[in-house]
């Protein structure tokens, strides 16, 4: 396989991730701030503000009054956002276009209705009364295509590939999105409950990562901060937790890292390093100092990802 087909393969599958990150941040927080218990939760501007520190563009001044209608399409249909709903999905199919040969038609069909449902979407009723069904369809159509992916294509170095980066993708958004609940939390705290580690906060951060339910069968408690950092960070069964989406990549590298004992520089190496740390990491230990800790583990995935495009994709 080129690697210039194998950098598209690995894209596609970190952008597919991706969007329906995106779309779940912002219809979790929009509707979950109707029942927020207390005022500041429940601000609309707390909200948008929010929205936008997830996705990197944070407004840091107080003063500025954000406009609902720009948000929302600044994070769903706007094309010159990077970040956007609409640039994840075209940047998708465009890698998608580029591996047509190696994907199966079943999935490059699903990755085409997706593309279209979004770029056609009515943007005028989407900013007013469309958000609900826009997120929802995001977030069922990312389903489907992760199970075209899974139950379509050999299970060979092109599923690999594409699981890699949707793995990898995964871990990097659930680190953002606890970095923006966190973030949430300790802006909450003046509101409703002082105290941080029994926010409202929390309960949506598991709720963005769909695993509020898991969660209270896991534990048979409310959410805590502890608890709630615990599941979503240490947790291998978990599967939206950040080990989990790290044992998928280690077991998928696998299939690609031929050295059955890879160099200290590699790729494999390095994502067994993080394992080993988060394995035999405290809980107690993370909460104390969870800025430094987000920020590491961001830096960290930002190095796997260079590594793995210098040992794999590399053209």
């Amino acid at each position: 396989m080129l690697a210039r087909v194998a950098n598209n393969l690995y894209w596609m599958g970190r952008y597919i991730e991706r969007s329906e990150h995106v779309a779940r941040y912002m219809h979790v927080n929009y509707f979950s701030s109707l029942d927020a218990p207390n005022e500041l939760s429940q601000d609309r501007q707390f909200v948008l503000r929010s929205m936008k520190f997830m996705v990197g563009d944070p407004v840091t001044d107080p003063e500025i009054q954000l406009d609902e209608a720009e948000v929302l399409h600044d994070l769903g249909l706007n094309p010159e956002k990077g970040y956007s709903i609409i640039n994840n999905v075209k940047f998708s199919r465009e890698n998608a276009n580029s591996a047509r040969d190696l994907i199966s038609t079943e999935l490059y069909e699903a990755i085409n209705k997706f593309y279209h449902f979004v770029l056609n979407y009515d943007k005028e009723l989407y900013v007013k009364r469309g958000l609900y069904d826009f997120c929802m369809n995001i977030t069922e159509m990312t389903t489907i295509l992760r199970g075209k992916i899974r139950a379509t294509l050999l299970h060979d170095e092109v599923y690999a590939i594409i699981m890699m980066g949707m793995n990898l993708e995964r871990a990097t958004q659930i680190i953002r999105i606890i970095n923006a609940k966190y973030n949430d939390a300790l802006l909450a705290r003046n509101g409703y409950d002082p105290d941080v580690s029994k926010s409202f906060e929390w309960v949506t951060l598991l709720k963005c990562a769909e695993s509020y339910d898991m969660m209270r069968r896991y534990y048979k408690k409310a959410p805590s901060s502890l608890s709630t950092l615990e599941f979503l960070i240490l947790n291998g069964n978990c599967p939206r937790s950040v080990m989990n989406s790290l044992d998928q990549v280690n077991k998928h590298i696998q299939v690609l890292e031929k050295s059955k004992n890879p160099g200290k520089e590699s790729a494999a190496f390095f994502i067994e390093k993080i394992r080993a740390e988060l394995k035999f990491k405290h809980i107690e230990e993370i909460e104390g100092n969870i800025r430094e800790f987000i920020e590491t583990k961001l830096e960290d995935l930002v190095m796997v990802a260079d590594k793995l495009e210098k040992e794999f994709f590399n053209y």
